[in-house]
């Protein structure tokens, strides 16, 4: 399995980024302050250093911070104090030492210090504040991260869930067809055994897959068929007709094979003279539609058809979006169940 790699907008390092741009505004705002006197021995150097001063003294305290995971929870107020009481006092007599050691003066009077001290207070006050909001909004990527993949992790246990109780629905009533024939006409019996062979090793192949494409499924449900015509014999009649280029059109796995059981079960077993069934799949502008057709009546339908019906609507939701439908009507004597979903082009 190949491990998808983060973008490169993820992959960089936005601290040291973020450091050596704030820094270095912090550089060209103390020379052009000092313009006039740029040319004079140790005035640009005094400002690197000045510049350096603050990027180390930051983050020092951005280690600190980590190290005491202050960085974790609800913002601590006691963050904005080593901005004030440390680190301004700290980079004012970084800022003295760089203009003794460099220019070779130095005020003994320390009537700067207090000025300096509360400049370079609000300047690491105004660091702590962005370093803040830069935490904010990664912990709320984090949060929002966090909450798109327990949604994607709920809708794939509940679309397993579903699926999970198509597949034993559908078997049982296979099962149930061949203990019908089992005494009476075993030839028949075998052949439904292999069609429920084949239909089981599809369900295997699909059970962890929450989209197949249109023409597996349909072989699926002709095998289904195969079996129901050897029940019913005459009575079962079928049809499919598919446009041609859907046939790689995805759609859930066995959503197909629980319409076309309601419509032997309702169409084909409760009439004596049976029921065609129609399968057509066309497009319709961007849109899919599969429709199974039965002569009858909608009907009363019993509890597992129901959990048929309600899980096929819920996988088309959770598979392909609220977009994707499944309609049921009756007209003119024929029950018609259509699937409409969008296609790509």
């Amino acid at each position: 399995m190949t491990e998808t790699r983060r973008p490169l907008f993820a992959r960089l390092d936005w601290y040291w980024i973020m450091q050596g741009l704030g820094w270095t505004l912090i550089f060209l705002v103390v020379v052009l302050t000092y313009s006039r006197y740029i040319a004079s021995p140790g005035v640009v150097a005094t400002c690197a250093w000045t510049a350096a001063s603050g990027a180390l003294l930051s983050d020092l305290w951005h280690r600190f911070i980590k190290a005491r995971r202050w960085n974790n929870g609800a913002i601590k107020w006691r963050m904005f104090l080593g901005p004030v009481l440390l680190l301004g006092p700290l980079q004012a007599l970084s800022v003295a030492a760089a203009i003794y050691i460099l220019q070779g003066q130095f005020d003994s009077s320390f009537a700067w210090a207090p000025a300096s001290s509360a400049l370079w207070s609000c300047v690491f006050l105004g660091w702590q504040l962005a370093y803040m909001v830069a935490l904010a909004i990664r912990r709320a990527n984090q949060f929002e991260a966090t909450a798109l993949r327990m949604e994607v992790q709920a809708k794939d246990s509940e679309l397993r869930a579903l699926q999970a109780q198509v597949n034993p629905h559908f078997f049982f009533n296979s099962l149930n067809s061949i203990r019908a024939l089992v005494y009476e006409e075993p030839d028949s019996a075998s052949q439904m055994i292999d069609q429920l062979a084949s239909l089981m090793r599809y369900a295997l192949q699909t059970g962890q897959l929450h989209m197949v494409p249109l023409q597996k499924e349909l072989e699926a449900v002709e095998a289904y068929l195969a079996i129901e015509k050897i029940r019913f014999e005459e009575r079962l009649r079928t049809s499919i007709t598919i446009e041609p280029g859907l046939e790689q059109v995805m759609i859930p796995p066995m959503s197909l094979q629980t319409l076309v059981e309601n419509a032997v079960k309702y169409g084909v077993e409760m009439s004596t003279t049976g029921s065609d069934i129609l399968i057509t799949a066309r497009r319709d502008g961007g849109n899919a539609l599969i429709e199974i057709a039965n002569a009858g009546a909608i009907r009363s339908f019993g509890n597992s058809t129901k959990v048929g019906l309600t899980n096929t609507r819920k996988r088309l939701a959770l598979s392909i979006g609220e977009e994707a439908s499944l309609q049921l009507s009756e007209n003119s004597g024929w029950v018609r169940a259509i699937l409409q979903f969008p296609v790509t082009a």
